[in-house]
């Protein structure tokens, strides 16, 4: 079995099939719109902190600095992607609003590394401690950096559509932060990565205490990424087509780019160019849900992208190659 096959088999099929099974229960009226949001509550405050959590305290200190530039240009590259996404959402759509845009960047400035990295990784690069390195590394600036600054850009966009009574204070710039880092989805990947670099060895008798949660994270996120999208109309517009653009095209490209620039080693570049690619994270849908905001939209250009992965997964391993064999 050719890798693309075992992608798609072991990686992309489920994700479809159990997208499918929620779309279809949502439709026959098993569960409902509201049952989603139930879904994605637990999703939100238990599962995927403890997901977070655990993923990256298994880290250790030395894996982010031992090679530097792969930590620097997955922190710049796909932050950088995240803030275009933010402000073309935000600004160049008369009817969105910096919410919309905050949704979009969560979802399409973000791959879904958690859940799809060692199952796309490890099939076409081995089973190597550099897969590891790179899940590790960008799992990190995703969760511990995006998810963060993405709840503060929604909640300060929030907050100015709430009108304020006449004579009340304009409120700190600042509480949207605060407000955001409350919430255990942002403060635990935060917590997790202050116990890195602080050295402090993870006990590796404390993870099954959160396995049994964390193990419920990506499935019930897309079995209620399946309800939504029976409970909503599809919108598969220009919105969402670029949405996939930016994700499939402009977010490996720049990473990419900047790899080339900064001589990394040619199969950490490469690793990290199709990380890069993997469809939306599904923390945005579920951040969406829970906030009811951008709803069809996102969850729309979610389920485009994976499909669409499974052609620009073997289109960027070969500009990779190509690009290496000539600049590097």
């Amino acid at each position: 079995m050719n890798n693309i096959s075992h992608i798609l088999i072991y990686a992309i099929v489920p994700i479809i099939v159990v997208m499918l099974a929620g779309y279809i229960s949502g439709k026959k009226g098993i569960f409902t719109g509201a049952n989603a949001k139930s879904f994605n509550k637990v999703v939100l405050d238990y599962a995927l902190p403890a997901a977070l959590f655990v993923s990256i305290v298994d880290a250790d200190r030395e894996m982010l600095v031992r090679d530097i530039k792969l930590s620097l240009i997955s922190l710049v590259g796909i932050m950088v992607c995240f803030m275009i996404v933010y402000f073309i959402y935000t600004y160049c759509f008369k009817k969105n609003t910096a919410a919309d845009g905050a949704i979009m960047a969560l979802v399409c400035g973000s791959p879904t590394i958690g859940f799809l990295g060692f199952a796309v990784l490890e099939p076409i690069f081995g089973t190597t401690p550099y897969v590891a390195l790179v899940v590790a590394i960008v799992g990190i600036v995703v969760n511990a950096v995006g998810i963060p600054v993405g709840l503060s850009l929604l909640n300060s966009a929030n907050e100015k559509l709430k009108p304020l009574p006449a004579g009340t204070k304009k409120p700190s710039a600042w509480k949207p932060v605060i407000h955001a880092l409350e919430q255990p989805v942002a403060w635990a990947p935060i917590l997790a990565v202050i116990w890195v670099i602080c050295g402090i060895p993870w006990p590796k008798w404390a993870s099954p205490s959160f396995d049994l949660i964390k193990g419920a994270n990506a499935s019930m996120a897309v079995f209620a990424a399946g309800i939504t999208l029976s409970a909503v109309k599809v919108k598969i517009d220009w919105q969402g087509v670029l949405g996939c653009i930016l994700k499939l095209v402009m977010m490996p490209a720049l990473l990419l780019i900047a790899g080339l620039i900064f001589k990394m080693d040619p199969m950490n570049l490469k690793m990290l160019v199709v990380a890069g690619a993997l469809p939306p994270a599904f923390s945005g849908i579920i951040i969406a849900s829970q906030y009811d905001t951008y709803v069809a939209e996102s969850t729309s250009s979610l389920a485009l992208n994976v499909v669409l992965f499974v052609a620009f997964c073997p289109l960027w391993l070969w500009i990779t190659d190509v690009c290496c064999a000539h600049f590097l």
